[in-house]
């Protein structure tokens, strides 16, 4: 772990950072009820959910250095923080990002504590995917690649005439104009409890439609590239479990079922067959 912030750096390898923080501090409920500080290091089948984010993370392939945002680095004693540099957290995280930016440049793939299900493949997938003009992306995955994969689940879904979609914490910063971006949700952040506040700042035209799930993706691209001058894509995953992160009590059941799921599939496919005739 280094206490001292990185360089700032420009390169075709993201740097990635883990946005850690908490603005409920001991309120959490998530974290109360585990017992621990931050929902960051709330055990997921005896394992902290930061620490399977940091192995997703070192096993995916073309990715720079790691950064962990959080206030307080005595947080995670005990997780393997070899080559991990720690970031001071923002005022929410949007603000966080951007010192993460201001430290490390772009391209800067961002990702949370509580996204347990990680995977390398989804990441590897996540970044081929965007395009090469893309200033930044998000991944998404589709309504019905969500029930299809994880059948039940409780999702936040933002409608859109081509179909609703749940957001899976990956997000690539991809060229220094997405820094405008980040400028963007901070604003929106700062004015997301003042809705008129909220309408005037992206306009009222894309509000109305959103409300009325007549807004299209190329609608906000141009919104954005308006508001920003950057070029912004949504990229959707095929796999609606990357959608999955621990917000309640139901999703970190849901991602333990997950990956115990996981586990008995890997034992099955390395258990040495049985030979007929013998006994197993």
């Amino acid at each position: 772990m280094s206490a001292n912030p990185p360089i700032r750096r420009q390169n075709s390898r993201p740097s990635v950072l883990i946005l850690a923080g908490t603005r409920a501090g001991p309120a959490d409920p998530m974290a109360r009820a585990a017992g621990v500080s931050h929902k960051a290091i709330i055990p997921v089948l005896g394992t902290p959910m930061i620490a399977r984010v940091l192995e997703a993370l070192r096993a995916a392939k073309a990715l720079g250095p790691i950064a962990i945002s959080i206030e307080n680095a005595e947080v995670l004693a005990g997780i393997d923080l070899t080559g991990v540099t720690i970031l001071p957290t923002g005022n929410g995280p949007a603000a966080s990002v951007g010192i993460a930016l201001e430290q490390l440049g772009t391209p800067l793939l961002v990702t949370t504590a509580d996204n347990a299900l990680l995977r390398p493949e989804w990441i590897a997938e996540f970044l081929r995917r965007v395009q090469p003009k893309c200033d930044i992306a998000a991944a998404v995955a589709m309504r019905s690649s969500i029930e299809r994969d994880v059948p039940g689940t409780q999702r936040t879904y933002l409608p859109f005439v081509d179909g609703a979609f749940s957001g899976c914490n990956l997000f690539l910063f991809r060229t220094e104009r997405a820094r405008a971006v980040a400028t963007l949700w901070q604003r929106l952040e700062h004015e997301r409890k003042r809705p008129l506040h909220m309408a005037r700042l992206l306009g009222p035209g894309i509000l109305l439609r959103f409300l009325l799930r007549r807004l299209t993706r190329p609608a906000l691209y141009r919104r954005i590239k308006a508001l920003t001058g950057a070029t912004a894509r949504l990229i959707s995953m095929p796999d609606g479990r990357a959608s999955v992160d621990v917000d309640k009590p139901a999703d970190l059941a849901l991602v333990e079922t997950l990956l115990r799921q996981d586990q008995l599939a890997a034992a099955a496919a390395t258990a040495e067959p049985v030979e007929a005739g013998t006994k197993p």
